[in-house]
């Protein structure tokens, strides 16, 4: 739910890859990722096609177990910029794979004529916000030393599709090196590589409602923690999100006359007296912290997916200016 583009990358590929692999291994010439043809004999369509469709089957289960992983990001940021990213990525890791080429045929004298094929530099790209942003949780441990987190299954799934192939590491290296800079502040690449709004409009009209799926009628569901504490987080979790909601909808009938922003700052008293502990303990003399700075990228970012920015503002202050508590809670109302 919320991720057609996800399901479109799950489903179309995956597809296409088994139908070459089972039925049409002749036409599987043509999606090979051939860098010889492409620099010799200016074959730019195989960048398209090899770098689209994977040939093997193992690289194919992997690579989608890592996009239904990573859909959280479309749910976050929205179709449209986690598109953006998509085809940053793309392009990038296409220009750093030739150059890394370059670079092993210089130092080591090997020659390299063809890579793994398949939609790999994105999807390797994709660890880059997955490791600063989707937050740790520990799960259990492993002889009392070794830590399982709720990352560990996925960065399984990266070592395995990393070890799939020789040279299936440059893909790795490439990909890695196009989600750093394109989530670099610095180099600005986010405002230039992006899918443009007129695009996004026509492929949301055309392909989303083939791709969208039903909003599930039971979203969270208690009990499914493999532990005990897991599961009483997870009903602190819902009935905290069924206490927000109802303050909301009691807001918001309140306030049907007088129009305004919804009063955010009521929402998260928990989370604002966490936050601001050391202010207790030195009250100001109208007895009120001070207000939190509230980052102008991070406002930029929310208004990507389509708040506007008194609501981005007032949540960012009311969540401590926590980014993703604030986005939670805005896909919520």
């Amino acid at each position: 739910d919320k991720a057609p583009l996800s399901k479109s990358l799950l489903l179309v590929p995956s597809a296409i890859s088994i139908l070459l692999t089972l039925l049409f291994q002749h036409y599987q010439k043509f999606f090979a990722y051939n860098l010889q043809a492409v620099k010799e004999d200016f074959q730019i369509w195989r960048l398209v096609c090899g770098r689209t469709i994977c040939l093997d089957l193992k690289d194919t289960f992997c690579s989608s177990l890592l996009i239904y992983n990573f859909r959280i990001f479309e749910r976050r940021y929205g179709s449209r910029k986690f598109s953006s990213f998509l085809l940053g990525a793309w392009m990038l890791s296409a220009l750093f794979d030739l150059l890394l080429v370059e670079i092993t045929q210089y130092i080591f004298g090997i020659t390299i004529n063809s890579l793994p094929s398949g939609f790999l530099g994105p999807v390797f790209a994709l660890f880059v916000p997955f490791y600063s942003s989707i937050p740790r949780v520990q799960v259990t441990q492993v002889l009392g030393h070794f830590s399982i987190t709720n990352k560990s299954l996925v960065y399984i799934l990266g070592l395995q599709l990393l070890t799939s192939g020789s040279y299936i590491w440059i893909l790795a290296l490439s990909g890695l090196m196009s989600g750093i800079c394109y989530n670099s502040s610095i180099l600005k690449v986010h405002r230039i590589l992006c899918v443009p709004r007129w695009v996004a409009k026509i492929f949301s009209w055309t392909l989303e409602p083939v791709f969208s799926s039903a909003e599930p009628t039971n979203e969270v569901r208690v009990g499914m923690g493999a532990t005990v504490d897991i599961q009483r987080q997870q009903r602190m979790e819902l009935l905290d999100r069924q206490i927000m909601m109802s303050q909301v909808a009691q807001m918001r009938r309140q306030r049907q006359q007088q129009g305004g922003m919804i009063n955010w700052n009521r929402l998260f008293p928990p989370l604002r007296h966490r936050h601001n502990a050391n202010y207790q303990d030195h009250p100001s003399e109208q007895g009120t912290p001070p207000p939190t700075e509230v980052s102008e990228e991070q406002v930029a970012r929310l208004m990507e997916m389509g708040f506007s920015r008194g609501d981005a503002l007032e949540a960012l202050r009311a969540s401590n200016n926590d980014l993703n508590v604030a986005t939670n809670f805005l896909l919520q109302h």
